[in-house]
């Protein structure tokens, strides 16, 4: 990539005659599928810049050395959602809507939240919910997704084709092991931050929700509720994987233990692989 981001490029981005002005869902397809290049490849130069925080969906640094970089190419903080770059929010604001795709949900719950904070003053359990946040989107960003959100003790992460081709749902399992990992599950002194992580893959509407500056980039559906839910069953340390989701990740589970979850709002139980920080590692990193 030059130093011309082609997403703010105006020989890219000007505006296509009415008759082939494609819709909004046209857009956000060519987005989530690669089709459109040029999210895709500013994502990937982005991705390799050093500096956090970053935009939830490119990954411009907003801060760091890369952060140079990137606010050369016009990349900063959008005033009216800085959880994105005014690039993306320009398309978030202009491309109102989403399209159906396929893709894997990771969410990532701390557990017994509740207890943690009783044991400390509300300052301190901010600190280590930042901790948490910052530890989180270090390794979401590495794997390639894009952050949904973090919500009190919880962070999701979406894991599209355009950033991982048919491997979205094996590297959604290694982010899910990675974010037990830096919490330090497997570690002789235990965690420093307990939680349960959950993946899912199946069909979901990927796109920008809310209006105005309360706009957003979150992915809807039954296939975002299993995701969820399956973290909410998650004890501290496992990792479970839907069988969904670990066929797509062409998972080798080994001898990880299988476990049939009948989860709240679901009308059959949901089969999963329980994962730790090592066993079965996908194909993809």
């Amino acid at each position: 990539m030059t130093g011309v981001d082609p997403l703010l490029d105006s020989e890219h981005t000007s505006e296509p005659t009415k008759a082939s002005k494609p819709s909004a869902e046209e857009v956000w397809r060519g987005i989530l599928l690669g089709t459109d290049p040029r999210f895709r490849d500013s994502h990937a130069f982005f991705a390799r810049l050093p500096g956090n925080p970053r935009c939830y969906m490119c990954s411009a640094p907003f801060k760091g050395p890369g952060s140079i970089v990137a606010r050369r190419m016009g990349r900063r903080p959008w005033a009216k959602n800085p959880h994105y770059c005014n690039g993306c929010f320009s398309v978030i604001e202009t491309q109102h809507g989403g399209a159906e795709v396929e893709c894997s949900l990771l969410f990532a719950d701390v557990r017994g939240s509740t207890t943690i904070a009783e044991g400390m003053s509300p300052t301190e359990f901010r600190r280590l919910l930042d901790r948490f946040y910052d530890a989180a989107a270090g390794v979401i960003h590495d794997h390639g997704a894009i952050l949904d959100k973090f919500v009190g003790d919880e962070a999701v992460a979406i894991f599209i084709p355009a950033l991982s081709g048919e491997l979205h749902a094996a590297r959604a399992v290694a982010a899910g092991r990675a974010l037990l990992r830096v919490t330090g599950h497997g570690e002789p002194g235990g965690p420093w931050l307990p939680i349960g992580v959950g993946v899912h893959t199946g069909i979901a509407f990927v796109g920008a929700v809310g209006e105005g500056p309360s706009s957003t980039v979150t992915a809807l559906g039954d296939t975002v509720n299993i995701a969820a839910r399956l973290a909410s069953a998650a004890g501290p340390g496992e990792l479970l994987v839907s069988e969904d989701a670990a066929r797509s990740a062409q998972l080798d589970g080994g001898q990880a233990e299988r476990r049939d979850l009948e989860l709240k709002g679901k009308s059959v139980r949901v089969p999963v692989v329980v994962l730790g920080v090592g066993e079965g590692a996908p194909t993809a990193g």
